[in-house]
């Protein structure tokens, strides 16, 4: 019988997402395809650094070590050729990472592989990928430099969201940007029984919760938070739209306008999404943060 990805939460993730292969691609930027393929075979037994979104792969799997069958697979989905991929394949034995299946499509755009492998969340360093994913209706998001400071594996994952264009669409934050706010204030007031409609990640947030659900709340191993901006006086409709769907953040934090990255550090977010490059240029400092981007 074949494996079937439907019922697993699925995360696609390019190989410069999870190693760090800036040395690598900047062989490929100056000298060309052919050095850099050189290279990467005579460097076949190095073992590549851990890139910006290790930490958070490596706390994924580890949530299926407490289940006989899988909950989670981790998919490698690249635009280098399967011949680069001997590298990749080395290193991931050598962290003893749980990741069975990549896809090698020697400068395809991957976007289009997404749904074949079922994908529910899609993390990349190329951005055109990203926003072709976004586009098609995948959660997806690019994910920015960050040198992790410790990578120990943890018995839970802990994921932060932004909530306006990324768990919820973008309606309100038009709004914000266009009259102010005052008007965005007095708009969501208004609108505090109407939901705020669906944004890129919520069918990813979705899926987390029906994991979550499979625990005791307080020994579920992943743990979520919402981080806005938004002040504290738009909560109703915020926390009335999620209670409609089914679905819930375990911690949540209105900013009020307040720098976000003290608060997504105490977290201890294993990864942070937005969609705002003002609050992500401090978060990817402390923390792995990833761009959400506008869907088209």
């Amino acid at each position: 019988m074949a494996y079937d990805l439907k019922d697993k939460l699925v995360i696609a993730i390019s190989s410069r997402a999870l190693f760090s292969l800036e040395e690598e691609n900047s062989i490929f930027d100056k000298e060309g395809l052919e050095a850099y393929y050189d290279y990467q075979l005579s460097h076949l037994d190095d073992p590549l650094s851990k890139g910006s979104a290790f930490k958070f792969v490596q706390n994924l799997l580890a949530i299926n070590k407490k289940f006989d069958n899988k909950l989670i697979e981790v998919i490698i989905l690249s635009r280098n050729n399967a011949a680069t991929g001997l590298r990749i394949g080395r290193s991931i034995e050598h962290y003893n990472l749980d990741i069975e299946r990549t896809g090698w499509t020697a400068g395809t755009p991957v976007s289009r592989y997404l749904e074949a492998f079922k994908v529910d969340l899609f993390l990349s360093v190329h951005s055109p990928d990203v926003e072709e994913a976004v586009n098609s209706g995948v959660a997806a998001a690019t994910i920015l430099p960050h040198t992790p400071i410790t990578s120990e594996e943890s018995d839970m994952v802990k994921i932060a969201f932004d909530g306006d264009a990324v768990l919820f669409g973008d309606e309100s934050e038009r709004v914000y940007q266009e009259k102010g706010l005052e008007a965005f204030i007095e708009h969501e007031r208004e609108n505090a029984k109407n939901p705020l409609s669906q944004g890129p990640f919520f069918k990813f947030l979705k899926t987390i919760s029906e994991i979550q659900d499979k625990f005791p709340m307080e020994k579920s191993p992943i743990r979520t938070a919402l981080v806005t901006a938004r002040n504290f006086s738009t909560h109703e409709r915020v926390l009335g739209t999620l209670e409609g769907w089914g679905v819930r953040v375990d911690e949540a934090f209105f900013q009020g306008g307040v720098q976000k990255y003290e608060v997504v550090k105490a977290f201890g977010a294993d990864i942070f999404f937005d969609d705002q490059d003002t609050h992500l240029e401090h978060t990817s400092k402390e923390t792995p943060s990833a761009k959400v981007p506008y869907r088209r």
